[in-house]
């Protein structure tokens, strides 16, 4: 599923509460995120992991105690249906933020989109295919600001119910 809408207009904000709301009902949750700045990387020059990327190795796994790393040196999309192949395997369901380019032109997955206001949600809608689970993020919080037949739920204050959509509609089908 895909949380897709402008930046700052509330994405990580429904990530959070999507999250936190499915594992306290026990689910299996992941998440990717989509991060614009094209410098940016995760790995630091000098690191022993960027030594042996450097060297060749096109994916490097970090292990601790506590936590996996997986460097994965390629193009976004030429590995993106790699990562989603090997989270599926051990989630109930995969929230994206952003990425719309990619997934949320997909008509194969379940959408949530964020918008300012009205005009900014009228831009989204045009650019995103359903399926459209709901409308949420900084639109939702003005009450009757827009009027469109789809749900529009704020998750500052009803969260449980994008919640229980989200397990209706996407992970119990």
């Amino acid at each position: 599923m895909a949380v897709v809408g402008s930046s700052n207009s509330g994405k990580t904000t429904i990530i959070e509460c999507v999250i936190s709301g499915l594992k306290r009902k026990g689910f299996r949750v992941g998440s990717i995120k989509h991060i614009h700045h094209p410098d940016f990387a995760i790995d630091e020059e000098g690191t022993d992991t960027w030594r042996h990327a450097r060297a060749g190795s096109e994916m490097v796994a970090a292990i601790s105690r506590s936590e996996i790393d997986l460097i994965v040196k390629d193009d976004l999309e030429a590995r993106l249906s790699y990562i989603l192949d090997l989270m599926e395997r051990d989630l109930d369901i995969i929230l994206v933020e952003g990425l719309h380019s990619s997934i949320g032109k997909r008509p194969d997955i379940f959408k949530i989109v964020t918008a300012h206001d009205a005009e900014d949600l009228r831009q989204r809608l045009r650019d995103t295919p359903p399926p459209i689970l709901a409308i949420s993020g900084l639109v939702a919080e003005r009450p009757g600001s827009v009027e469109i037949d789809l749900p529009i739920i704020s998750s500052k204050t009803d969260g449980s119910t994008l919640v229980e959509r989200i397990e209706e509609e996407v992970i119990r089908k």
